[in-house]
């Protein structure tokens, strides 16, 4: 039996080892499992890939301690699992940012926009979210929830007509149910940690609607790419 696949994944198993030992700064032995524990705290994608790594640990055991000789072992993993781990040690490696990704012009509206503006691009596009600025200043993000709110409010109890005027993106900034909807991230995050940050707002009753690129996560900065939650499941 050959062990091609043993050997590969002995290499990307090592790589991984190394990587998490880089990630807690350990100088002295430890064993995976702990390395495991410690470096998922620091780095969502050791958290992402928790389960995977754990059950590459105990094969990585078999293959090692149950050698037989250099050109036989009892356990020589599926194409697939080699696959796998490789896949997952040159994540850890070099993972994406999402300013590679996600890095695009923005359409971006003035407060005092009308609300005919962003309904066009509804239309047109599809879009449904809409960061609002005063001049160069971020006011918030609308999204067509808020318009949809806006709409049930003017209309009222008493109402059954729609509104005659139309009104701005402040108007409808207002009726944003979450106010902060939106979180600035920089540039150089990654694709992982940007997942984390809309579960995380999930667990927390927080719900993001879009996330907002800036070079360096400030909201002073130039606006150079949007993710939403969307874009996120897309990804995975």
């Amino acid at each position: 039996m050959g062990t091609e696949n043993s050997d590969r994944f002995l290499t990307a198993f090592n790589r991984i080892d190394h990587r998490l030992r880089d990630i807690i700064g350990a100088k002295d032995f430890i064993p995976f499992s702990r390395l495991i524990e410690q470096a998922k705290r620091k780095d969502v994608l050791v958290k992402k890939y928790e389960d995977d790594l754990r059950s590459y640990a105990d094969l990585r055991n078999a293959i090692v301690h149950h050698r037989i000789s250099l050109n036989y072992v009892i356990a020589e993993p599926h194409p697939d699992v080699v696959e796998r781990i490789e896949y997952i040690d040159a994540t850890l490696a070099k993972p994406t940012l999402v300013g590679q990704m996600f890095r695009k012009r923005v359409l971006v509206f003035q407060e005092n926009d009308s609300l005919r503006q962003v309904l066009k691009i509804i239309r047109q596009r599809k879009y449904t979210q809409f960061p609002v600025y005063h001049n160069k200043q971020f006011r918030g993000l609308i999204t067509t929830v808020g318009i949809t709110n806006w709409l049930a409010s003017t209309m009222g109890d008493h109402h059954s007509q729609v509104p005659n005027r139309i009104p701005t993106l402040h108007d409808i900034l207002t009726h944003e149910k979450n106010r902060v909807n939106y979180k600035f991230v920089s540039k150089h995050i990654t694709i992982y940690e940007a997942e984390e940050i809309f579960k995380q707002g999930v667990e927390r009753g927080k719900r993001f609607e879009a996330l907002l690129i800036t070079e360096h996560g400030k909201p002073h900065q130039k606006l150079i790419g949007i993710i939403t939650p969307l874009d996120i499941v897309k990804v995975n």
